[in-house]
């Protein structure tokens, strides 16, 4: 079983990039009949909102389990999906940053609550949030691979080296399991120069990392959030659909090769 962690780069022109990758991964592993759990670990929660959990539907969500792990199974939400499962975030969350500070083991609550379901399913997601906090790393400690979706812009290529140092420090000290599985490009226009030269540089910086599927600019993905749905199920046969179905094969294939 894999716990996999979607953490998106500091971006300063929206979210969806980083939400959508572990929206969509989940639709497809749980559509392909693989038990997923989907851990939504950014207080503002739009991996929940974009399968239609809203924060007045719910009465447990992470940060009301994270220092309850053994009842960690009281916030999980079911979708449209019977494979796919998910727990929810609130914007409570916020404080676990706070709260954390000074317990001891600090950077393992996460794994903690994993171990309590990990045998129930086939895979774990974690979408992280873009800052590097503690929230964010007991999900890398909590990891076997981390899977990093960068937005075709100048600040978010600025952002991967900062990540890439907490990566390696996570490694050195917390958690030798972790795997870099690779960086995937979202929101890329072909015809935009910054973004040709965005790809360029990511292509020439992970030679053996980067996935040869880009996920492109596309208005089904943009609105289906807003209808509460996956790209795959608001509209299977739009751009962005297949190129989530070819990067979730993809991804598939490398975890198999590995």
């Amino acid at each position: 079983m894999r716990h996999g962690s979607c953490h998106r780069d500091r971006q300063p022109e929206g979210r969806r990039g980083k939400n959508h990758d572990c929206r969509q991964s989940g639709r497809f592993t749980g559509g392909d009949g693989k038990k997923t759990l989907l851990i939504d670990c950014d207080p503002q929660a739009n991996a929940s909102s974009g399968l239609s959990i809203y924060q007045d539907q719910i009465t447990e969500n992470l940060y009301s389990v994270l220092f309850d792990p053994q009842n960690a199974r009281k916030a999980f939400v079911g979708t449209e999906l019977p494979f796919l499962t998910v727990l929810p975030s609130a914007p409570d969350l916020v404080a676990a940053d706070i709260e954390l500070v000074d317990k001891p083991g600090r950077e393992f609550y996460l794994r903690t609550l994993i171990e309590q379901v990990a045998d129930e399913f086939d895979y774990i997601l974690l979408d992280c949030p873009p800052s590097l906090g503690l929230v964010t790393l007991n999900a890398l400690c909590a990891a076997t691979e981390m899977l990093v979706p960068l937005q075709c812009e100048y600040y978010a290529l600025e952002g991967i080296a900062q990540l890439l140092r907490t990566y390696d420090q996570v490694r050195k000290r917390l958690n030798p399991r972790l795997k870099l599985l690779g960086v995937v490009l979202t929101m890329y226009d072909g015809r935009n120069k910054l973004n040709r030269h965005v790809k360029r540089e990511v292509w020439k910086c992970f030679p053996k990392l980067y996935f040869q599927t880009l996920i492109p600019r596309n208005i089904r993905l943009s609105e289906a959030p807003s209808y509460g749905k996956p790209v795959l199920t608001h509209d299977v046969k739009s751009r962005g659909a297949e190129a989530y179905l070819s990067l979730a094969q993809e991804v598939v294939r490398r975890q198999t090769a590995a």
